[in-house]
């Protein structure tokens, strides 16, 4: 079943056929520096299979403080060095800008027509004239009528204004005019969704994709990445940010400590204290590209998620699910609402407790890595892709080159 089939729309009636040569996407993540698994990154791949995309580097929803201390220093620089990228070429089809802007009230108020001409001349270079404008990044709402857009999507995956340290109220009131402008917005978590489509002139629900078959290969596979080989068995790993409005430290930090026999792999950039953690049985990988990420995975035992209890895990759908069950391996998570869609293919847990318990019994306990599998192997990102086409159908946009969402 496709993505389009089972997800469910509201929508306003059909409007006159509009056709878009091109997209524009404000992503929510920096090309450069975050990690490429991403819902924004990953559908801008599948789009620019069709018409030229350009994906617009995050231009942020909060401000860099200082008193996040090293941190701060290192948000700063990183990010110019992503502004002196510039306008870059990835491949035929798809680029992505590095625009200079100012993240909060300030930016909104001096950047807003600057913005919109820095990203219209490089939309220019790729032929884009008539674009379809996709919004995962809120502020980028401030430059839409600079930008002329033939259609607009607002990519509401998660609860934005829930992220730590942005300016809430400013955050809601970006949110609240995408949903009044946007011709459909995107809901990725069913909850979400079915708390907020009223407030949308189009809603449609399609959770994340999987690139089933590099993950299914990756788990089939013995070969490991040089830098865990010499890591003890057996080995729990996580995936992804370590970062404080996901992931939670004490949590993690308890389970670890009542495990001393397992060796934890955190893979993914980190942004908590450098001392954070000091146990002798977790190891740092560090960021690793996401065309790597699989056999990191895949040389894992065990597979964990140790969310925090708040506002944005309990509306989030972590792309990394569908990739964890991909690779086959035992699923131990702290609740959050999706996973009640995946019953009996994930071991959940409240407290750190439960938590070692769930790990113990997936190391104890064979696993058959089938159900599993079988529950993703068709949410693939291309399937992903025809659903959202169908919906922009419905409202009466279309991308130019893709007279129906199978032709493509």
């Amino acid at each position: 079943m496709t993505a389009a089939a089972s997800s469910p729309m509201h929508a306003a009636p059909a409007q006159e056929l509009r056709t878009c040569d091109g997209v524009i996407c404000f992503g929510g993540e920096d090309w450069w520096y975050h990690n490429r698994g991403h819902f924004d990154m990953q559908m801008m791949r599948e789009l620019s299979r069709t018409v030229p995309t350009l994906y617009v580097n995050s231009i942020g929803m909060r401000v860099p403080r200082v008193g996040e201390g090293r941190m701060f220093f290192h948000r700063v620089a990183r990010k110019i060095r992503s502004w002196r990228r510039g306008f870059v070429r990835i491949r035929p089809g798809f680029a992505v800008l590095s625009p200079v802007s100012i993240p909060g009230r300030l930016g909104a108020a001096l950047s807003t027509r600057a913005l919109a001409l820095q990203i219209r001349r490089a939309a220019r270079t790729m032929g884009i004239r008539r674009p379809l404008v996709w919004v995962a990044c809120p502020p980028g709402v401030s430059a839409l009528d600079g930008l002329r857009p033939v259609g607009v999507v607002y990519q509401r995956t998660d609860r934005f204004e829930a992220f730590a340290n942005v300016d809430r109220e400013l955050i809601a009131g970006f949110d609240s005019e995408l949903k009044r402008r946007a011709d459909l917005t995107i809901f990725c978590s069913r909850s979400l969704h079915a708390e907020e489509a009223p407030q949308c002139v189009a809603s449609h629900f399609t959770d994340h994709g999987v690139d089933f078959e590099v993950f299914a290969a990756a788990g089939a596979s013995d070969k490991e990445p040089e830098s865990l080989k010499s890591l003890p068995r057996p080995r729990v790993g996580f995936v992804g940010g370590i970062d404080i409005h996901t992931f939670d430290p004490p949590l993690f930090l308890e389970v670890a400590a009542s495990l001393p026999e397992v060796c934890f792999v955190l893979v993914g950039a980190c942004s908590l204290p450098e001392d954070w953690c000091t146990l002798s049985n977790v190891r740092f990988i560090g960021r690793v590209p996401y065309d790597e990420v699989a056999p990191y995975m895949a040389a894992c035992d065990v597979l964990i998620m140790p969310w925090n209890d708040s506002e944005w895990i309990r509306a989030c759908n972590p792309v990394k699910l569908k990739e964890y069950l991909a690779i086959g391996r035992p699923v131990v998570s702290t609740g959050f609402d999706e996973l009640a869609h995946y019953e009996g293919l994930v071991r959940t847990a409240r407290t750190a407790s439960e938590f070692a318990a769930a790990i113990r019994k997936a190391l104890d306990c064979p696993h058959d890595p089938g159900p599993g599998r079988h529950r993703v192997e068709r949410e693939t990102w291309a399937a992903k892709c025809e659903g959202v086409l169908a919906a922009l159908g419905a409202r009466g946009i279309r991308l130019a080159g893709a007279d129906a969402p199978s032709g493509r």
